[in-house]
């Protein structure tokens, strides 16, 4: 799926957290296919690959795991040694707890979304911003873009997954933070908040895959529909742009209007 025309993201690169598999694929096959260089980096090395061999040279997996601090510095300084540079950085990975009473759920599961949903991000920004900052200005000078990957969760908090929703509200206010005060050296911050998604943490976020539990999950999207990997990818592109130098410490919903 290699691009043979200039799209979008010619020229740029990217490093995408998670993306070997659902929305983290879904973002690296669209951004390659717009022209992007694209890192994919997941902690499941065979996943990674897989995407990585399905969208050709533009595309390289590493093995990262994305709450420890010296896997994220590697990270970032693959992407540079392998394509020359850094432009834009997805965090996408994230992790759930089952649906359980805010009150039952275990330390180590409270411990885990913190390190994956929260301090992932702090160590990435913590890499890239200095590495965006040094880049020369681009289009309207811009030089480099963050795109976080929160959740309605953050917005429209569902029962059983408290410490989940707390979370990914985190990821909104820090993604709004940190765009004030990226603005003035020309790195814009965004988010997507996707509703419960065909990845493979719809069954988590469930509890249980059944038809009755899917159509209880449907019923509150009013488009009638889970939110699919290409949908992430389409807002991600735009995002990712330069079509979007204007835009920072939005928060988009791709939820098919549940949040409304």
């Amino acid at each position: 799926m290699t691009s043979t025309t200039a799209g979008r993201l010619h020229g740029k690169v990217a490093i995408v957290t998670g993306g070997g598999s659902g929305f983290g694929e879904g973002i690296a096959a669209k951004f390659v296919a717009e022209g992007a260089q694209v890192l994919i980096a997941d902690r499941d090395l065979q996943s990674g690959q897989r995407v990585a061999a399905s969208l050709g040279p533009q595309a390289r997996a590493l093995k990262v795991d994305v709450a420890v601090a010296a896997d994220v510095r590697l990270m970032m300084e693959a992407a540079v040694q392998h394509f020359g540079r850094l432009d834009i950085l997805v965090n996408n990975a994230g992790v759930t707890h089952l649906p359980t009473p805010l009150e039952e759920v275990t330390e180590d599961d409270f411990d885990r979304i913190v390190a994956v949903n929260m301090k992932a991000i702090y160590l990435a920004m913590r890499e890239a911003v200095p590495r965006f900052k040094a880049n020369p200005a681009g289009a309207h000078g811009i030089r480099g873009v963050v795109l976080n990957i929160a959740s309605t969760a953050g917005v429209s908090p569902r029962p059983r997954l408290s410490w989940y929703n707390a979370s990914k509200g985190w990821v909104i206010t820090a993604t709004r933070a940190n765009a004030v005060e990226l603005a003035p050296f020309g790195i814009r911050v965004c988010a997507l908040n996707p509703v419960a998604g065909e990845t493979p943490l719809l069954k988590s976020f469930m509890g249980e895959d059944t038809p009755a539990m899917r159509a209880k999950f449907l019923s509150t999207i009013p488009i009638g529909r889970f939110s699919l990997p290409e949908d992430l990818g389409n807002a991600a592109c735009y995002l990712c742009s330069d079509e979007a130098s204007m835009v920072t410490g939005v928060c988009m919903e791709i939820d098919g209007g549940r949040c409304i």
